[in-house]
């Protein structure tokens, strides 16, 4: 029945038309939910991680709140998506009863019209009804299936982001570092109209020890951040070994520089595993060696479990101390041919400090250090200090040539000196 054919053929387009909209909502709806669900968790996860916090300034109302705000945000990205779902469901159940309801208005006036009999009429219904069937339990996969591309969507989008960061076509490993870094002219900002470093111009030579002091803001840093290119410099250069390091592999930088953070982070492992973190492959003995350079192998032999003791999320479980010795244990355990201390005893107490301080030099005898420290007296062996303010060296020389020259560093070591004859 070409008729009824017809009548279908008409139809079934429209149908598909209008389905596959309502399932592209419903897809977006999804994704919604998905990026909500991730800004809960992410919530959650700050809200954990910052408990503490939270505590001491009795704010746990107000972490409530913020969890209300966005699983508030949540219950409506998904109050959307079952609407759109409802959609979905209603116009595919709507034209799959419009299928039935004009095969047999057409059939009906083509039997009146006696172009037609009963039995044709039936037997095309029962071929419609065999054809909804299998459609009506497709509607519902619909849902499963909104979930599931959605969730594939976020993979595709997360897996196709690429670092900022990337190494040159032609960058090249390197090896054999001597220890040689040159700041070139360097200039740097984090934003256009934020600069950090203005027209920077330091050379250190293989083996030396430079000290990098100045107060807080200047760019201290910011200037050690630019050597194992955690950021790349808006003019100028840096070099190790007459190397550009943005044409070097950042493996192989990163490899030969180690790099002693103020803001000490520790994996959810044991203390074996996050010192060995600096060297994969050592040996135990290798690990407690470290250790002991690093002052904290008493500490770790003294709690129950040892080098296998589980320090927590973000190290909790250990004190302020306890982690700081722990990371410089990971670098005495990388054994770099470069070394920067970034405020490396800022947490250490200073009968600590001055044990690690012998420790640091022997460690810095023979290769590249450069120390940023507050603490002027950690300092005075230096064999040059440079003095960074407002983005800028200001001072460079030894201790005794900068003190003779009464500038801002001997201003500097004046004040702490005071400050300290104040707290006795």
């Amino acid at each position: 029945q070409w008729q009824l054919a017809l009548v279908i053929a008409c139809i079934i387009p429209v149908f598909f038309l209008v389905v596959w909209k309502c399932r592209k909502s419903m897809q977006d709806a999804s994704i919604k939910v998905k990026q909500r669900t991730a800004t809960i968790n992410a919530d959650i996860e700050s809200g954990l991680s910052g408990i503490k916090t939270a505590k001491a300034f009795a704010n746990e109302e107000a972490e409530l709140e913020k969890f209300d705000v966005s699983n508030d945000s949540f219950k409506t990205s998904k109050r959307a998506f079952h609407r759109a779902m409802g959609r979905f469901n209603a116009v595919m159940e709507f034209f799959l009863c419009i299928l039935s309801v004009a095969v047999i208005s057409v059939g009906g006036y083509l039997i009146m019209q006696g172009r037609m009999d009963t039995v044709d009429l039936i037997t095309f219904s029962l071929y419609i009804t065999t054809f909804v069937n299998p459609v009506r339990k497709l509607s519902t996969f619909a849902e499963l299936f909104a979930n599931g591309t959605a969730g594939f969507a976020r993979f595709v989008e997360l897996m196709r982001e690429e670092p900022a960061m990337q190494d040159a076509p032609d960058a090249i490993t390197l090896s054999r570092v001597e220890g040689r870094i040159d700041v070139d002219h360097v200039s740097f900002a984090y934003q256009d109209d934020m600069a950090v470093l203005h027209d920077v111009d330091l050379h250190i030579r293989p083996g030396e020890t430079i000290a990098v002091v100045g107060p807080s803001g200047g760019g201290k840093s910011t200037l050690c951040q630019l050597i194992p290119r955690f950021y790349d410099v808006t003019d100028g250069a840096v070099r190790i070994d007459g190397h550009d390091v943005r044409q070097v592999t950042q493996e192989s930088l990163r490899q030969n520089v180690g790099v002693v953070q103020q803001d000490v982070f520790l994996f959810a492992a044991s203390i074996l595993e996050n010192i060995r973190y600096g060297k994969p492959g050592a040996s135990e003995e290798e690990v407690a060696r470290a250790a002991k350079l690093a002052e904290i192998y008493d500490d770790i032999v003294a709690l129950p479990e040892g080098f296998n003791t589980y320090v927590g999320e973000r190290g909790t479980l250990l004190s302020g101390g306890q982690k700081q010795r722990i990371s410089i244990a990971r670098i005495f355990l990388k054994d770099p041919p470069v070394l920067i201390l970034d405020e490396a005893t800022s947490a250490l107490d200073s009968v600590t400090e001055a044990k690690l301080q012998e420790t640091f030099e022997k460690l810095a005898h023979g290769r590249t250090t450069i120390i940023i420290a507050h603490r002027l007296s950690t300092v005075r062996n230096a064999d040059r200090i440079a003095v960074i303010e407002d983005g800028r060296i200001t001072e460079l020389g030894s201790h005794d040539e900068l003190m003779g020259k009464n500038g801002a560093y001997a201003e500097l070591v004046r004040t702490q000196e005071l400050i300290g004859h104040g707290k006795e």
